[in-house]
């Protein structure tokens, strides 16, 4: 076999290794066939929340097995491809192997990062938070941007998005705003977002054209299930209702329906606007204030969850995770794992996963953070 193919094959075996040992197959499919004799025990249902749950973890085994079995067929099919076209000096069926490994290829490293997915929150939808940094409009505006970006994201990779909050800049932008991520794995993916981001750029708002820095945060938690018992005491918490704020028609309400709850012994602050009831509001930002809680139990468990938290401290220059840079030059740059894009309105347009799978695979390895030079 030639060297393209052959050097295709045994990174293709090495994922596909990986992947089998982080599945553990054999215990995968042990288990498998516990739950599928559960399943058909009639008296599963009267327990309906342990019948989805189980419902729930076959599905995924059933899924991951089936990737794994798959890739091995279809890796079985594109060396015979590739043997036969050698074998008989066939260029074009060669070639169709080789185009197939390297689709393979493909698909084994996206199938590696998904099984890194396997946190105890991952496979949940998320909270992702705004705020802008100190900078006034320049950093509301900078926020909204982000806002928009993480919105575009999610869209594209085909999960349900909801505002949950937003607090409008004096001027322009936002101050802060909530977006509630729903979608398998929504946490997970953008669990690797949490931190200070810095743009760099003409301003639109300075009249003599000078370039400006502008830092806003992002803060990304777990929704937390009626599988996570958290316990919140009302006794710990102020209750502030408020006039929701917005771009103004029928979607700014009238009357105090907008609802922040602040969690006194930990200092967490939540807030929801997205309802004209007051009552629904309410059981949201109760909803968030015990998946924050959760998110912080998970930082005190999850080492590198606590350096997150540390560089979020923070809102400007020697904190940011990345560099957005539009003028002079055209950068997005990560500076936890080096990864960039010289196409940074792309990026601002939802196109993430480049920088998420980078952060991701750095996790899976084991590293930390690296050494990274920011751009000025």
């Amino acid at each position: 076999m030639r060297a393209e193919p052959l050097a295709l094959k045994e990174e293709i075996e090495q994922s596909m290794g990986l992947l089998r040992r982080h599945l553990d197959v054999d215990t995968a499919t042990r288990r498998l066939g516990e739950l599928n004799a559960r399943i058909e025990d009639p008296n599963l249902w009267n327990d309906a929340e342990d019948a989805q749950k189980i419902m729930r973890e076959r599905s995924e085994l059933e899924e991951r097995l089936g990737a794994q079995k798959k890739l091995e067929s279809e890796l079985d099919d594109a060396l015979t491809l590739v043997e036969l076209g050698e074998a008989e000096g066939d260029e074009a069926t060669e070639s169709e192997g080789v185009a197939a490994l390297k689709a393979l290829l493909a698909e084994a490293k996206r199938l590696q990062l998904e099984a890194l997915l396997s946190g105890e929150a991952d496979a949940n939808d998320a909270y992702l938070e705004v705020h802008s940094g100190a900078g006034g409009t320049e950093s509301c505006d900078w926020a909204r941007m982000l806002f928009r970006m993480y919105a575009r994201w999610a869209e594209r990779k085909k999960f349900k998005v909801e505002i949950i909050e937003e607090t409008a800049g004096d001027e322009a932008g936002l101050k802060s705003g909530t977006l509630l991520i729903k979608g398998h794995n929504a946490y997970g993916w953008a669990k690797t977002e949490s931190g200070v981001h810095r743009l760099v750029r003409i301003s639109p708002f300075d009249s003599n054209a000078r370039r400006h820095t502008s830092f806003a945060s992002v803060w990304v938690y777990p929704v937390v299930d009626d599988r996570i018992d958290i316990e919140v005491n009302e006794s710990d918490c102020r209750i502030d209702t408020y006039r929701s704020s917005g771009a103004g028609g029928q979607h700014v309400n009238t009357t105090d329906s907008a609802i922040r709850i602040t969690h006194i012994p930990s200092g967490i602050v939540v807030a929801c606007q997205a309802e004209r009831s007051q009552h629904k509001n309410r059981a949201t930002a109760w909803n968030m204030l015990r998946a924050r809680l959760y998110e912080k139990e998970l930082e005190r468990r999850e080492a590198e969850a606590n350096a997150v938290a540390a560089a979020k401290t923070d809102i400007g220059w020697g904190h940011q995770i990345r560099s957005y840079v539009l003028q002079p030059y055209q950068l997005v740059k990560d500076l936890r794992t080096g990864h960039t894009s010289g196409t940074p309105d792309e990026v601002l347009d939802g196109e993430l996963d480049d920088f998420m799978q980078a952060s991701l695979a750095q996790r899976v390895e084991g590293g930390g953070p690296v050494q990274v030079e920011d751009v000025e």
